[in-house]
């Protein structure tokens, strides 16, 4: 038996490296001079900045560090990297991911190999960075307290009636992200909700440099992404993975024709639903802690969101789960100084 804790790992999608994320390769991951030469050259190759190149520039820029064709490699580097730290400290059962985050899932499972999941992922960054229409805007659905907030569920549910009854929107639900969700519209969509949907603190917040994904709104790239990227790439996955269904991939009964027509099909234009990754993550493999990977802070939040809508460890609400952050963590963000120490024991 391991000695080792178990945990199940989550990668983060796009919108997790900004400005105060700048140097994080450099600071965390000097060391790994090998895994950056290889991402570096997948970039070299199409004739674009590298990783390395932009996360060592003196200063971050959206239009340069946020677009799709640029932080989607970022974001894969840093996750990688960080990755490549945790199983030297834990017994992964299960990794899943957000978003873009279940590419980079993918790559952490052995699913497709390092330099594979690199292409796929910068091929996938510059498809949405040429092809992409539409956005994404974020409304919570929760109180303070982190509460399913009934009359925010019924706003969602009402706009979305509304939109479906008009022929010059077209609104889906993009993303069930824990207290969160997010919606996938056309530019008249985008307007639309910014209309019907209140102000409360920064929301509905649109996100900057994304589109339509996880909607029909982007069915055109499904083919566009088959053609540069071939089902040979994908593998049985040495690590269970649990999608944006809730499926698990296990590396016994993998079917890889069918985990490339997720991946580059269903996954692409359908709804992700986070929500029930994180729930069957747990309650399948019951690790003994949860470790968002960096870069970025802002995942934890809707683990524990989701945590708290299962009553999972006795969690029924924020105050809880800050009570039990500090008292033993079970969910640890690396995009934290003080939990990032904690979960490599440094």
């Amino acid at each position: 038996m391991s000695a080792k804790e178990t945990a199940i790992v989550v990668c983060p999608g796009r919108g997790t490296y900004n400005a105060a994320e700048l140097g994080y390769l450099a600071q965390h991951h000097a060391d790994k001079n090998e895994f950056r030469a290889l991402v570096d050259a997948v970039r070299r190759v199409k004739g674009q900045v590298t990783v390395s190149e932009l996360d060592s520039a003196e200063k971050f820029r959206m239009g340069l560090h946020g677009t799709g064709e640029n932080a989607s490699l970022l974001i894969f580097a840093c996750v990688i990297a960080d990755f490549m730290d945790l199983r030297e400290h834990y017994d992964i059962l299960a990794v899943t991911g957000n978003s873009m985050g279940w590419y980079l899932a993918l790559a952490c499972a052995g699913a497709v190999s390092l330099e594979d999941g690199a292409r796929l992922v910068n091929e996938m960054g510059a498809l949405m960075h040429e092809k992409g229409v539409g956005g994404q805007i974020v409304y919570p659905i929760v109180d303070d307290e982190w509460h399913r907030d009934p009359s925010r569920e019924q706003l969602i549910n009402d706009v979305l009636t509304e939109s479906q009854a008009r022929d010059d929107v077209s609104v889906t639900i993009s993303i069930h992200l824990g207290g969160l969700i997010v919606l996938a519209a056309c530019e008249p969509g985008l307007k639309f909700l910014a209309e019907r949907l209140p102000e409360t603190d920064r929301y509905p917040m649109r996100l900057n440099n994304h589109a339509a994904f996880h909607s029909a709104l982007l069915n055109h790239i499904v083919p566009e992404a088959q053609s540069r990227l071939p089902r040979e790439m994908f593998n049985k996955p040495q690590i269970p993975m649990v999608d944006g269904l809730g499926n698990v991939w296990s590396p016994y009964s993998t079917d890889t024709q069918g985990l490339y027509d997720y991946t580059l099909g269903t996954q692409i234009n359908q709804t992700y639903n986070f929500s029930k990754a994180v729930e069957v993550a747990v309650k399948e493999f019951a690790p003994e802690k949860v470790i968002v990977t960096g870069p970025g802070t802002t995942m934890g939040a809707p683990v524990a969101q989701e945590l708290i809508q299962h009553r999972w460890h006795g969690l029924t609400s924020k105050t809880d789960f800050k009570a039990l952050q500090v008292k033993a963590p079970y969910i640890i963000s690396m995009g934290l100084a003080d939990q990032r120490a904690l979960a490599l024991g440094t």
